[in-house]
């Protein structure tokens, strides 16, 4: 029997290039793949990763091919993080990402190219339970990237495997060195936003040139309204932050609210900014009969959060209400709110509203 064909999408990093090694190994024919997906527009060449994307998949004798998609990942991904600041939420691009470009594309080109799966080199799992299958904890704690992925629907999860999602970053490395990929394995970590270097406050500024125009400078406010001093423009500032307010009021200042219409930012005391509930739009619930609403499940609020516990109010294909068994902190609109039972992510949605205690 002819063996089972993955399109693997190759980043010319350490990840993608083992994921290409596990499933070779696992008896796969691999073909690879490199998604161009934001270049500047005064480059004009071929970007780096693809060349050493193409120079891996040349060592592993593998087929290769090169999917431009800068243009949609522009218009969807890049255009929704500047949208999202310009409405006074903090956007998390990756997630919009894989939901609407990276996966969407790769599962094209893998029919185009007769393939039965897609892969990638994120750490986490498929697993199926029943006929529904869930985005799960990759093992390594430290790499976890299930943040990433909830919004995959069945006909993606169906196709997809995650060779990394059982090993650490350390085993990843070490593979990647007995196959005699040396510089592959010392690879530096990818940076979060692929097409923000730096401050995102510089990217904003690059590519919205008028924004101290047409937003400018505007009121920071204590709760009861009261006018404290000047901020440089809502889109600049996000929930929780402290640093670089740049206003003195004696005590430490926290962003507990951003109002785009008015321009105004409301600061205040740490403990202001503890949240009691949770409301989250464009959700997915990969099984809705499987949730119930006195199950305590565990969410994260940020990718970088410890998980909290919390349970369904009420939900919808579109919308749900969460409360928390203890407050929380921070709560950001724009940010996905992953919710899982045990390792297993059991739905998400983007945070719009929340209620403060």
């Amino acid at each position: 029997m002819e063996p089972k064909k993955v399109l693997v999408g190759m980043s010319g990093g350490t990840d993608s290039s083992v994921a290409c090694i596990e499933l070779m190994q696992q008896g796969y024919q691999v073909v690879g793949v490199t998604m161009v997906m934001w270049t500047k527009e005064s480059d004009g060449l071929t970007p780096t990763y693809v060349k050493e994307a193409q120079q891996l998949a040349a060592a592993l004798g593998i087929p290769h091919y090169v999917l431009d998609v800068s243009e949609q990942f522009r218009n969807c991904v890049v255009d929704n993080f500047m949208s999202e600041y310009m409405c006074g939420r903090t956007p998390n691009p990756c997630v919009q990402c894989n939901m609407h470009i990276k996966m969407k594309y790769l599962l094209e080109e893998a029919d185009r190219l007769g393939c039965d799966y897609v892969a990638t080199g994120h750490y986490a799992q498929v697993l199926r339970h029943n006929a529904t299958f869930y985005i799960a904890k990759g093992f390594d704690v430290r790499k976890d990237q299930s943040y990433f992925l909830w919004g995959l629907k069945q006909d993606v999860l169906s196709r997809l495997l995650l060779p990394l999602g059982g090993m650490t970053k350390d085993e990843v490395r070490s593979v990647a060195m007995q196959h005699g990929f040396v510089s592959v394995a010392q690879k530096p970590e990818s940076q979060d936003i692929c097409f923000v270097e730096g401050d995102y406050r510089d990217f904003l500024r690059a590519h919205k040139p008028d924004i101290d125009v047409v937003v400018g400078k505007g009121d920071f406010i204590n709760p009861d309204g009261k006018v404290l001093g000047k901020h440089k423009g809502y889109p600049f500032y996000t929930i929780g932050q402290r640093k670089g307010l740049e206003i003195a009021l004696g005590v430490p200042a926290y962003v507990l609210q951003i109002n785009a219409e008015k321009n105004q930012i409301m600061i205040g005391d740490k403990n202001q900014l503890l949240t009691s509930d949770m409301y989250i739009r464009d959700c997915y619930f990969p099984s809705c009969s499987s949730l119930s609403d006195n199950e305590v499940l565990l969410i994260k609020i940020r990718y970088k959060s410890m998980p909290v516990q919390g349970y369904l109010v009420e939900w919808s294909d579109t919308h749900a209400h969460i409360r928390f068994t203890a407050p929380v902190e921070a709560l950001t609109p724009g940010q996905s709110a992953v919710l899982y039972r045990n390792e297993c992510v059991v739905g998400g949605g983007i945070i719009y509203s929340h209620s403060c205690l």
